[in-house]
């Protein structure tokens, strides 16, 4: 590839203008997912520069997503993973009846197979903002269903429900199957027909946890999405807590221009 040159008069760093050599050449093609970048050694001869000032080019690229370093072998722009299409159509009620939840049915309609993990079933009191959105009374309890979702076996996002216990004890919601349709299936079963939802999209950086358990890369952010999610009078019914991997997911809406 054409490393090209730097300018050492410039105002921007020149480990800065080595990033922004590479980042081009990635973003033209020019360097292609798997391909190996040119060594701290080689850029250093090219450049001109101590092997400190390329490796922090190359921390610098770590650091936004775009390669990865593998010991003892040298750094490769990263692959790309899968990517999730999350539509504002995913919760129809066709899916349920078709014994999909809202994520099996998003991936399916991609080619991908659906599978999740269950972290925990549990009676617990509702954190703060799920009793808020939920309007609890004090004292009132909730069940949260933690799962980590995956696509073809590849972890995709977080997902934890949080469903009122007057809702959800007795009913399979309280068992690793909540059977076909999923929580929201269940959730209709006890006659709470839903009508809406409310999201909150939140981007930021993930947690060490979030990290290890979504098999994230370093410069590689999250979607954190609250849902709430409305029967047909009106009340909140379950509370939506999800982290989502931020480059495997892209999500479209459609909004009424009214």
């Amino acid at each position: 590839m054409d490393l090209g040159t730097i300018d050492p008069r410039s105002d921007r760093a020149v480990f800065r203008q080595i990033a922004d050599r590479l980042r081009e050449a990635i973003q033209r093609g020019e360097l292609r997912e798997g391909d190996k970048l040119p060594s701290e050694s080689q850029m250093g001869a090219h450049y001109g520069v101590a092997h400190m000032t390329t490796r922090n080019a190359l921390q610098l690229l770590q650091a936004e997503g775009l390669v990865v370093a593998q010991h003892g072998k040298g750094v490769f722009v990263r692959k790309r993973p899968p990517i999730i299409r999350v539509s504002s159509g995913r919760f129809a009620r066709k899916d349920r009846e078709a014994g999909l939840g809202a994520f099996a049915a998003e991936t399916t309609r991609l080619g991908m197979s659906p599978s999740q993990e269950i972290r925990e079933i549990a009676e617990i009191d509702p954190p703060p903002f799920v009793a808020e959105r939920l309007g609890l009374r004090k004292g009132a309890k909730v069940v949260v269903r933690r799962r980590r979702m995956l696509a073809d076996g590849i972890p995709m996002q977080l997902a934890d429900s949080y469903i009122p216990a007057t809702i959800a004890r007795g009913t399979k919601l309280m068992e690793t199957d909540s059977g076909p349709g999923g929580t929201y299936a269940r959730i209709e079963d006890r006659g709470h027909r839903l009508t809406k939802a409310r999201e909150e999209l939140t981007a930021r950086m993930p947690t060490p946890e979030e990290r290890k358990l979504l098999h994230l890369d370093p410069g590689v952010p999250v979607v954190a999405l609250v849902r709430t999610a409305y029967d047909s009078d009106g009340k909140a019914v379950e509370v939506f807590d999800g982290v989502a991997a931020g480059d495997k997911h892209v999500y479209v809406y459609d909004v009424p221009m009214t």
